[in-house]
């Protein structure tokens, strides 16, 4: 189902069909660096991120990660969407793509979109995203899109830079 678009991207619900593309998503050197290892190894576990992760997002909350794709080929890029965790006292914006498909603007595209669906349409009052400290790039994007840093929160054993903005 599509969700958004953007003058270049198309962001819809992740399949099962979308298999391939998370394996090598998660199991790229730069997410597992900055995003964390989420037990993918080989396309059933793939399947099985697919259905436990976004797809239990989109029946639980109406929203999840959704997968990225460019609008003139349809060829997946990343996966951008709103993230409910019970560790934040917010949504958080979440986003990852392929390393080559970086510095082309895909991100800050992609995350403006899904910033204004989360607080136009999904009536959010206010969206956080967290950061890996040293991760320049996101926050970048982060900043770009209107987020600013509030502090440094601590999630399970690991320190993060937390950003928010409020409608």
């Amino acid at each position: 189902m599509l969700i958004l678009q953007t003058e270049r991207l198309r962001l819809r619900e992740i399949e099962e069909r979308d298999a391939p593309f998370i394996l090598e998503l998660l199991t790229d050197p730069s997410f597992l660096d900055n995003i964390g290892d989420r037990g993918v190894r080989d396309l059933c576990s793939a399947v099985n991120y697919i259905h436990n992760g976004p797809r239990a997002s989109y029946a639980q909350n109406g929203y999840g990660l959704w997968l990225v794709e460019l609008k003139e080929t349809s060829e997946s890029i990343g996966l951008s969407g709103v993230l409910r965790r019970d560790t934040l006292p917010a949504p958080d914006i979440g986003y990852a793509f392929l390393p080559r498909h970086w510095s082309k603007g895909y991100a800050v595209e992609a995350c403006s979109a899904v910033r204004d669906h989360a607080m136009r349409v999904l009536g959010m009052p206010r969206l956080l995203a967290i950061v890996s400290p040293g991760n320049a790039a996101s926050v970048k994007v982060l900043e770009r899109i209107g987020l600013r840093f509030e502090e440094t929160v601590c999630m399970g054993e690991e320190d993060l830079q937390l950003f928010a903005l409020d409608a």
